[in-house]
């Protein structure tokens, strides 16, 4: 799963049908591949808006 998230944060365009089979070989399923796509995703989007317009992480 999380080699899964890592590649499609840092190498999107490398994921291919063969990432997703081996997260079903890990027994994970179409429901929960779903999700850690959707969840990984979202985590992207929302670092790439932050950084966009420089916002800062409260200290």
């Amino acid at each position: 799963m999380l080699a899964y998230a890592r590649k499609l944060t840092l190498t999107p365009r490398g994921m291919t049908v063969e990432d997703v089979a081996t997260l079903r070989q890990r027994g994970f399923d179409d429901r929960a591949i779903h999700d850690i796509c959707a969840i990984t995703a979202y985590f992207n989007f929302v670092n790439r808006i932050a950084h966009g317009l420089g916002v800062e992480l409260e200290k």
